[in-house]
């Protein structure tokens, strides 16, 4: 069997796990398959955080900023909240604001790039440590802004939130409702996961394309050596504008499929420990290498999630003493440091030209 056989088997087997994951998920509850929906989702906010982080080399984390923004567009404009704060609106449409959330997608990832734009450029001479404290700053301030933003007017509804969100209509069928295809029942956060993962899918594309472009290139050669790549003759100041917009779009497409699957968003959803996560996601997979931004992701989307049926157990060993979301929370740190130890690279690392796949993987013995 040829290379080229090899792969489609590879790829249609693969294809068929995924198809049938949720409903093996489902069988187990809804539950697991919720948390299936949310490491897609965490998928797709980490390949948007690769472009800035993993090609052009500058540390972000204010990413969640960017996904805040298109999660309240689309609550705002897909939930009675607007119609219920403002007279006016409540005369110009009495049924209440639905726009449908293809049409706030566009919207979302637009103001969200618009954002990363503005933030990327007070930020052009700044990098390492500098950078990271300005992008940190940026997001609390959008955090601390959706959070006070409900006086005079009250636009977000404070520390609150904004509920009663709509759900997601794909061709007539709703999301949001659980259907019956071919006998079988297809729950809520099943239809979910088909979406997600079919954009999961075009953004692994978008970022692979990305990757071998002259953009990509370019990228790569100002995180490699800026000053090298400005005498190249590579506009530094457009590309690094570049990075910052197109990761902030993927942030802003997050933020909108959250809000809609959800059906509630609030400030705390985006903590700076959500932004601290998510670049955790990006180096623990592997920086600027696909396939491990995506292990990253999944892993670290899951892990805490299952970790809930094992912090029990162990919290009832210890008659109560412990606090099982503490417990949690210790045992992921310590995950996390034992990969980093073991792997320092990442899970899966990008593989370095001219060496070999030992020394790819950080285990060259002529190195220790």
């Amino acid at each position: 069997m040829n290379d080229q056989r090899k792969k489609l088997l590879l790829i249609f087997v693969s294809a068929v796990g995924l198809a049938i994951l949720p409903f093996i998920a489902q069988s187990f509850g809804n539950a697991w398959v919720r948390i299936i929906d949310t490491a897609l989702l965490y998928v797709l906010l980490a390949l948007g955080l690769n472009i800035v982080v993993g090609y052009a080399g500058l540390l972000d984390l204010g990413y969640v900023a960017f996904y805040a923004v298109g999660a309240y567009i689309l609550a705002l404009l897909a939930s009675p909240h607007l119609f219920e704060t403002f007279p006016a609106i409540a005369a110009l449409f009495p049924g209440g604001i639905h726009v449908p959330w293809w049409a706030v997608l566009p919207v979302g990832a637009a103001l969200a790039g618009l954002f990363g734009v503005l933030l990327g450029a007070p930020t052009l001479k700044l990098r390492g440590d500098y950078l990271a404290i300005v992008t940190l700053g940026f997001g609390e301030i959008i955090r601390v802004f959706l959070g006070n933003l409900e006086q005079p007017v009250n636009i977000t509804n404070g520390p609150r939130g904004l509920d009663r969100i709509d759900s997601m209509s794909v061709f007539g069928i709703d999301l949001g409702k659980p259907h019956q295809i071919f006998g079988i029942d297809v729950a809520a956060v099943t239809n979910y996961y088909f979406f997600f993962l079919a954009l999961v899918c075009a953004g692994i594309v978008i970022c692979y394309r990305l990757e071998r472009s002259r953009i990509g290139r370019a990228w790569m050669a100002i995180r490699e050596d800026e000053i090298a790549a400005k005498a190249m003759g590579i506009n530094t100041r457009n590309l690094k504008l570049l990075a910052f917009g197109m990761s902030a779009t993927f942030g802003g497409v997050s933020g909108v499929l959250f809000a809609t699957f959800q059906g509630f968003v609030s400030p705390e959803s985006f903590s700076l420990q959500e932004s601290v996560m998510i670049v955790a996601m990006v180096v623990l997979g592997g920086i600027g290498h696909i396939p491990g931004v995506v292990l990253g992701a999944l892993l670290l989307a899951a892990l805490p999630e299952v970790l809930r049926y094992v912090a029990s157990p162990l919290q009832a060993m210890t008659g109560g003493r412990l606090d099982a979301s503490i417990l949690r929370q210790l045992l992921i740190a310590l995950a996390m440091i034992g990969i980093m130890l073991s792997r320092p690279r990442g899970l899966w690392p990008a593989p370095e030209h001219g060496k070999s796949a030992s020394s790819a993987n950080g285990n060259n013995p002529a190195t220790k």
